[in-house]
This record gives structure tokens, sequence and C-alpha cells, in this order.
């Protein structure tokens, strides 16, 4: 039993990283969970992205787009976020999938947008009602999200937005980073969401499983999966970014037939855009609380 007044060890991880961290992880198979501030909601940044791959998935199924038809990208589509389709030079044509696979494996913003367009912002919010998700909303899409960033800092482009993001007193402002005024969720439902492609409910059986497969084409090692350095488990997961803001939400499969859904939000003290102690922070808690799912098994849940 841990004595009086002592900081339980995953909030000890967050607090030597410099970050306040959110928390949840849950057997997907029996519901035992680890939770820390695991109701309050919290800033998802790129992570809208999951539920947005969900409803993509389902109008597919109910044969209102064609997951195979080619879309044309050109300059104007493109949103800033430093990786895929934004920093391309020409147009492209890709399918409806692939720029999924995009939007997934790199967090590309502007495949994002071009997907949320074609989807519709109100059905992922509907969808996320349906699949009893109350609190997690999709407000705006990218590029709205980044002009709003502007607007707040009076930044005029990408660059001078980076160098105002600098100042505390600019990011306390930026209505991106408060979850009233962004799009939000909790790690609790963020991981019933995660338990419900991993067993085929949130979408068909073949949805969920394209779904399961881009997830785990994520490129990104630093944050989720720099906890799990074994080549025999598996990580799957989507990162999300701001300032101040590193998260990742993720399934992580053992071996043995054990498979954990987690969630980890966090928000720095520093403006720092490098921040390696936090992005490890992400891994380290989870494993952590991985662990003691693993570790209790005949135990029930174990709320830190």
């Amino acid at each position: 039993m841990r004595a009086v007044g002592a900081v339980n060890p995953i909030e000890r991880v967050f607090r030597e990283a410099g970050v306040t961290g959110w928390l949840h992880a849950a057997d997907i198979d029996d519901g035992r969970e680890v939770a820390l501030r695991a109701g309050e909601p919290v800033v998802l940044a790129s992570v809208f992205k999951v539920p947005l791959l969900v409803e993509l998935h389902r109008q597919a199924e109910r044969g209102l787009l064609d997951l195979t038809e080619h879309v044309r990208v050109t300059a104007a589509d493109r949103v800033g976020g430093g990786t895929g389709l934004g920093v391309m030079l020409d147009d492209a044509t890709l399918s409806i999938r692939d720029l999924a696979y995009l939007m997934m494996a790199v967090s590309d913003n502007t495949a994002a947008d071009v997907l949320l367009a074609r989807v519709g912002r109100e059905a992922v919010n509907t969808l996320l009602d349906g699949l009893g998700l109350t609190t997690t909303r999709v407000l705006h899409d990218c590029r709205d999200m980044l002009s709003g960033m502007w607007a707040d800092t009076g930044a005029a482009d990408q660059s001078a937005l980076t160098q105002a993001c600098a100042d505390p007193e600019v990011v306390a402002r930026l209505r991106a980073l408060d979850p009233a005024l962004s799009n939000r969720s909790t790690p609790r439902e963020m991981t019933r969401l995660l338990a419900m492609i991993w067993r085929d409910e949130a979408a068909g059986a073949a949805s969920c499983g394209a779904i399961r497969r881009l997830m785990g084409l994520q490129v990104w090692p630093h944050r989720l999966a720099s906890g799990f350095p074994f080549d025999d488990v598996a990580v799957s997961g989507k990162t999300g970014t701001l300032p101040t803001v590193r998260n990742e939400v993720g399934v992580v499969e053992y071996p043995d037939g054990g498979r954990y859904a987690v969630a980890v939000f966090t928000r720095s003290l520093s403006t720092a855009q490098n921040q390696p102690r936090a992005d490890a922070a992400i891994g380290t808690a989870a494993r952590m609380a991985i662990d003691q799912l693993r570790n209790h098994a005949d135990r029930g849940a174990v709320h830190i």
C-alpha cells in the first residue's frame, strides 16, 4: 500500500517530464482499467482522425462513398502540419483509402481535411453519439484550427506562428488548447472507441480490420511505442500534437493474447517544440498502466 500523501508512480513520470498527464488504460476483453483523470475533457489534436476514420468506413459500408475513388488534391487544398500532402509541391491524385493511410500513418492534415469534407463533420458527431461517446466532439477541421491559431497569435504564416508559440502568454490564449472550444474527448471515451474497433463493434468486421491495419502503420515510434520495445508486442496508435500538447491513443497487443487500449494526453509547462522527455513519458506511463493490468489480472479495476 502506498503511503498517505505519496505520489503514485505514473503521476511521478508525468511530473518528472514537466507535463500534466491524463491516462486511461483498459483490458479490451474484460474491461479492467487503470485511470488517472480519465473522465476530464482533453484536447484531441490529431487524435480526432480516429473517429473520422471510423465514420469514413461506415459510410463506405452504406454505399455512400467508394474507398477506391480517386480524388485530386491541389495547392488550394493544402493545410499546414509539416507532413504528407501539405508539404508537397505538385498536385496529387489518390484514392480515398490512400488518403486515409496518409492521415493515419503520418498524420497528414491535408488528407484529413479532404476526408472530413467528404464525410461531414456532423456525421462524425452523429456516429459518436450513436456509440455513446457523448463528450467526444469534432468541432473543426485542421484548416480552421490553424486559422484560429493564426488569429489568436496575430501570426501571418506558419513560421511566425511557431515563433509566437514560444511565448507562454500567447499559448495561454490559444482557443485550440481549450477543450471547450476545440476537438475534444476524454481518455476513457477514447479507449472505449478503440476497444469497439478491436472488438469489431465500431463498424463491420472488415471495416474494423482495415482501421486496425492503418493504425498499425503509424510511423512515429517516440511516444506510445517507445514503452514497448519488443519484437513480439504490437503497438497501433494515433498521435496528436499542438503547442504544449502531446497525445497518443492506441492498442498494445501481447503474444499471449492480451490486448489493451490506452489513451495518454499531456500538456507541458514548457513551450519548446522539441520535448523528448514529454514524448517518452507517454510510452513509460502507458507501459506502467498496462503492467498493472497484467500483474493484477484477477483483482478487478486498478484506480490510481
